[in-house]
């Protein structure tokens, strides 16, 4: 199996409520998860330039990697039997104060967090993504995902940086 490498966005509004996008493509086609895209890796784009470029192709915004935070990084290992990924997690430190467009990608919603438990979310974000980012917000976190076959997750939190205080992140005027 070959290596994906990908971003994902977090973007929140000024209440605070996230936005996911409902996946029209493959994978996790139908399921609501952050936006976000491939690196361009023949063309050696570094991550936060992927995050950049995905920010403004699905969201409209133009962003430079210093609007841009870290959260988290996650490898999935034989994710859905087809490909391994490896993740960057980013969450865009502006909020928004507009829904995005539609994207070919998808449909686009700002969620509260009391209801992402009842959206259709893919496995592994449900199981330990969401979790690990809502503990770690401000702060950093790398995990490890083996997906088996049978659909079982075997994870392991590799490091993990709790944010020092409450997270807020500066808003830029």
């Amino acid at each position: 199996m070959r290596y994906q490498i990908s971003t994902l966005l977090y973007a929140f509004n000024p209440s605070d409520e996230v936005l996911l996008l409902e996946r029209a493509r493959e994978p996790n086609r139908g399921l609501w998860s952050p936006p976000g895209g491939k690196l361009h890796t023949a063309q050696g784009e570094s991550p936060y330039a992927c995050g950049c470029r995905e920010a403004e192709e699905e969201l409209g915004l133009v962003l430079c990697p210093s609007d841009l935070h870290l959260a988290g990084i996650v490898s999935e290992h034989g994710y859905q039997g087809e490909s391994h990924w490896l993740m960057f997690l980013f969450e865009i430190r502006n909020r928004l104060h507009q829904l995005p467009e539609p994207h070919e990608e998808g449909k686009f919603r700002f969620f509260p967090r009391a209801v992402l438990d009842q959206l259709p979310l893919p496995t592994t974000d449900r199981e330990r993504i969401w979790p690990w980012f809502w503990e770690h917000r401000g702060g950093f976190f790398a995990a490890h995902c083996h997906c088996f076959p049978d659909g079982r997750h075997d994870w392991a939190l590799e490091e993990s940086s709790l944010a020092k205080g409450p997270f807020l992140l500066a808003q830029k005027p």
